[in-house]
């Protein structure tokens, strides 16, 4: 999404992008990089203004805004607004934290706020060691990492590894490969256990059957 917006920007000749995060926003990002442990983020999340000293810099005028104050201006002034939720939202990582934020808020009104004026406030010692943001080797947009999520996702695509970018350790197996090798380990085992007990007379070929099953 963000790559999304750069290149849009670029291509209107923008020169800032302005988003429309809200206080409810930021408030669960502060909550998701707390959990999560990722300090950088965590200290840039809630400015107001990132990438200033870039060719797109971006700033959030609602920081400080409620969505449901948004949400009951554009009502009353019939303006055009989306408020279908996204079908992959509670499922979501940020789902989680929108939950516990309503609760949070539910018991301390000020608690969007608070968190935000919080975060505000975290920073990290000078010699622990975070990521800054940077710019992809490949495709040259801004990314923390050297190569960007989406061009590792579209490497991916392209490769048939799609997955492998989403979190997974290890490509998928052939269907059944794991059974077979299972089966075949197990048919060896069997017909080891068998030749062993032709000279032991029949009791101990039933004990090694036995065993084998086990």
């Amino acid at each position: 999404r963000r790559q999304a917006l750069d290149k849009g920007a670029m291509l209107l000749g923008a020169n800032k992008i302005v988003t429309g995060h809200n206080a409810d926003d930021i408030a669960e990002t502060v909550l998701m990089n707390l959990l999560r442990g990722d300090i950088a983020r965590l200290q840039r999340c809630t400015a107001i203004a990132t990438g200033v000293e870039g060719a797109l810099p971006r700033s959030k005028p609602f920081k400080y805004t409620y969505e449901k104050e948004i949400v009951m201006y554009a009502y009353f002034k019939k303006l055009d607004y989306f408020s279908t939720e996204c079908i992959y939202s509670p499922n979501a990582y940020r789902g989680f934290a929108r939950t516990y934020l309503k609760d949070l808020e539910s018991i301390r009104p000020s608690s969007i706020i608070d968190i935000i004026h919080s975060g505000e406030y975290y920073g990290a010692a000078e010699e622990v060691r975070t990521s800054v943001p940077g710019s992809c080797t490949k495709c040259g947009y801004m990314s923390s990492q050297e190569v960007c999520k989406a061009c590792v996702l579209l490497e991916g695509l392209n490769r048939g590894t799609a997955k492998l970018a989403l979190g997974r350790t290890r490509p998928n197996r052939a269907p059944g490969s794991d059974t077979a090798s299972v089966s075949s380990e197990a048919s060896g085992s069997s017909n080891s256990s068998r030749n062993t007990s032709r000279g032991r007379g029949d009791s101990s070929s039933a004990g090694s059957a036995s065993v084998s099953a086990d």
